[in-house]
């Protein structure tokens, strides 16, 4: 298993910035067993195949994997099962507006600790297209050359 990191990040998504363009960011609790915090305290989880999705109006987790946790004695935990995101009720009225529209989805970015509580951040994107993803890596090695040309001078 991984080791914590030292600012407070459990798990990040890192190819979303990649292939989403963000719109708005937004921050939830999980509903998670004990088992499956101790796993995270000790950096067991990943959330690069996850999505968020509404079901009977209420905002879940899914796809995200929770290693489990060795010393949980008798109590069987699901890796991968769909886990309940904690929004106020204006936060979860305007994210379902903005799925709506077309093309925008709700990705998850990281998970975290936040005053001894395990949060996820989500953002509302859409989509980028191929073009546009060649347009962002053509933008990061001109900023990486220029900042070679910097460096050895």
């Amino acid at each position: 298993m991984a080791k914590p990191r030292a600012d407070g990040i459990i798990a990040e998504n890192r190819k979303a910035r990649f292939n989403y363009q963000f719109i708005d960011f937004y921050e939830g609790g999980l509903v998670l067993t004990g088992p499956e915090v101790k796993s995270l305290r000790q950096g067991g989880g990943h959330i690069n195949e996850a999505y968020a999705s509404f079901s009977r109006g209420e905002l879940w987790l899914i796809g995200s994997h929770i290693a489990p946790y060795a010393n949980a004695g008798y109590a069987v935990q699901e890796e991968r099962r769909s886990r309940k995101i904690l929004l106020n009720k204006a936060e979860l009225e305007k994210i379902q507006k903005g799925i709506e529209r077309s093309g925008e989805t709700l990705v998850p970015l990281r998970l975290f600790w936040s005053k001894n509580k395990i949060k996820v951040a989500l953002a509302l994107a859409k989509g980028k297209k191929l073009h546009d993803k060649r347009a962002s890596i053509k933008e990061r090695d001109m900023e990486r050359q220029a900042r070679r040309t910097l460096k050895g001078r």
